[in-house]
């Protein structure tokens, strides 16, 4: 049906020509948000019921009790699965801190968060299948973990924002006690879930369309050979490229989706398309402007590095094996 209206728009309403820059590019367009958005609404609301029951204290309070390992796991799947982006991550970065978490087990969330959420899981499974798409997962997953891990050993507290040092300071010496679950009605789960859906659909909406819209002018604009000539043979440098021309964008998992199908279509690899999709989304500038509310410099430049360097590995490791 969204395929469908999208047509008539474009070509019918409009009088644009199927196969035209201009007609191919805002078909795509349309289309694309219009999927996006609907998935976003569906999927957003339905999150919100079920975390209406899941309150962060409690999540806090069942990771500081771990080991160390199944921390930095438990922490990357919450960031995975929570709808956040990279703004709406350091309030729960700050919560968590209060708790007196290792900092690494917060680290692995705060890096899992933006790469994978379940819309961005549900749109790849309709791009590249369910093998690629556990493999993107895990990939997150791992940055996550091996990040928390890393920055656990040279204790990045220590190059935490000095109010974010306090917080966490003084989290160590806080006996933390898991809320109490309450009942709570449907009617206030529907609530809930629709002040979600509000406050989370209205960070990410502009985010889409600027996604979409870049997705929509590769689509129509740029030659099928363009990518393919420049970056699409897999040579070693087209990785660690791909990833230094995302860095000044910014995209959150969901937006960079229509991208990535553009980019693939085109004829770049998934490695190299990977690689760049990954830093637009989590080594951005726009991102660590936001980090840097909490963190110092070295610890902004620890993470960046870490991030690229991952980011390559993994590009370079599936340029070779798809």
């Amino acid at each position: 049906m969204i395929k469908q209206f999208a047509d008539y728009v474009t070509f019918h309403l409009l009088g644009l020509a199927p196969g035209s820059h201009g007609g191919e590019a805002l078909n795509f367009f349309i289309y694309d948000t219009l999927k996006i958005f609907f998935l976003l609404i569906i999927m957003i609301y339905l999150i919100g019921l079920v975390r209406v029951s899941l309150p962060v204290e409690r999540v806090r309070a069942y990771l500081a009790g771990k080991h160390r390992l199944i921390g930095y796991f438990l922490g990357s799947v919450f960031g995975a699965i929570t709808p956040f982006c990279s703004c709406s991550s350091i309030p729960v970065f700050l919560g968590f801190t209060s708790a007196g978490i290792p900092i690494g087990m917060t680290m692995a969330f705060l890096l899992t968060s933006p790469l994978i959420n379940e819309i961005a899981v549900i749109l790849l499974l309709s791009l590249v299948g369910w093998k690629i798409t556990l493999l993107y997962v895990l990939i997150g997953l791992g940055v996550g973990i091996v990040g928390g891990l890393f920055l656990d050993a040279i204790k990045a507290e220590r190059m935490l924002q000095g109010f974010a040092r306090k917080v966490y300071e003084e989290g160590q010496h806080t006996n933390v006690e898991a809320a109490e679950k309450k009942r709570i009605s449907m009617k206030e789960r529907h609530e809930f879930a629709k002040q979600e859906l509000a406050e989370v659909f209205g960070r990410i909406w502009k985010w889409v369309i600027v996604g979409v819209g870049v997705g929509a002018a590769l689509h129509g604009y740029v030659p099928d050979t363009w990518f393919e000539a420049h970056l699409g043979s897999g040579q070693w440098w087209s990785v660690p490229v791909a990833t230094l021309i995302g860095i000044p964008l910014y995209s959150n998992a969901t937006a960079i989706i229509p991208i990535m199908e553009s980019l693939i279509v085109k004829g770049l690899p998934l490695g190299t398309t990977l690689a760049f999709c990954m830093s637009t989304v989590a080594a951005s500038i726009p991102e660590f402007v936001m980090l840097k509310q909490v963190m110092q410099w070295r610890l902004l430049a620890i993470v960046f590095l870490l991030l690229l360097i991952a980011f390559t590995i993994v590009g370079w490791a599936l340029n070779a094996v798809y």
